[in-house]
């Protein structure tokens, strides 16, 4: 079993990096959408370029950090049913979903969307808009995308089945991360604290 915790960690680290890459790709991502609104103002010029690139660096953001949110417990799940399950009930639900539902799909949407990337690859299929992008760069996102996320569903089931042996602590557990909500609340407690000083 160390030596999955161990593959476990390596996989963790693998998604951090990239998910922490993504976040790079979101301030490109509005730098570039700010140019584009300024250069067509100011110089009445527009290119479809601009616009794909966006859509782009929107979609990586979004295949990419896949792996990410899911090594954060931050992916969609209801917290409501959940909540009522003792912890080994929560991590058994999670095993269920990991084997019977997340690799099925991965496995899936990782088969079906390499023809498409090797096709487009080997056509050098272009945007049709006027000035587009080449396509390939976008398309490969998918298994990329997908194949993070898988590995990062083996890392979590990993986890559960340790945790079930009493292994590891409760990977569903936040370790003192705070939510975007309270580090928004301590900020603005923390300047009205400095106005009021």
């Amino acid at each position: 079993m160390n030596a999955l915790l161990a593959l476990s960690c390596g996989i963790d680290w693998l998604n951090e990096r990239v998910g922490r890459f993504a976040l790079w790709l979101i301030l490109a991502s509005a730098i570039i959408s700010a140019l584009n609104a300024v250069v067509r103002k100011v110089f009445d010029y527009s290119s479809n370029a601009f616009l794909e690139i966006q859509w782009y660096l929107f979609a990586a953001v979004f295949l990419l950090a896949a792996g990410y949110t899911f090594l954060h417990n931050e992916h969609v799940r209801i917290d409501v049913l959940s909540s009522k399950l003792s912890p080994r009930g929560r991590n058994w639900i999670d095993i269920i979903g990991i084997v019977f539902f997340l690799f099925p799909f991965v496995v899936e949407t990782v088969r079906l969307s390499l023809p498409t990337v090797i096709n487009a690859i080997a056509s050098g299929e272009m945007s049709s808009n006027a000035g587009g992008l080449i396509r390939w760069p976008v398309y490969i996102l998918v298994p990329i995308g997908f194949s993070l996320l898988g590995l990062q569903g083996v890392s979590e089931l990993i986890k559960r089945v340790a945790f079930l042996r009493g292994l590891i602590d409760d990977p569903l557990v936040k370790k003192n991360e705070k939510t975007a909500e309270e580090e928004l609340a301590e900020f603005v407690l923390a300047q009205k604290t400095k106005e009021a000083q």
